[in-house]
């Protein structure tokens, strides 16, 4: 099994991939509902996303500049 998550951004913010993924795991297990998510990212403030995914599994695939 496999979740492939690409973003893109104009600078590197430390863990924001890893707030995201384990934000969207909550929602993908059913305990938060999608207005959660969506209500997480309007906020734009870290302290109303779920839990940081853990590091294990997680790749970097590319980087330009």
């Amino acid at each position: 099994r496999e979740i492939r998550i690409v973003t893109s951004a104009r600078s590197f913010l430390h863990s924001q991939v890893r707030a995201f993924a384990g934000s969207l795991k909550l929602v993908g297990e059913g305990r938060w509902p999608p207005e959660e998510m969506r209500a997480a990212l309007a906020a734009a403030d870290r302290a109303r996303c779920g839990p940081v995914a853990p590091p294990d599994g997680l790749y970097l695939m590319q980087v330009d500049y």
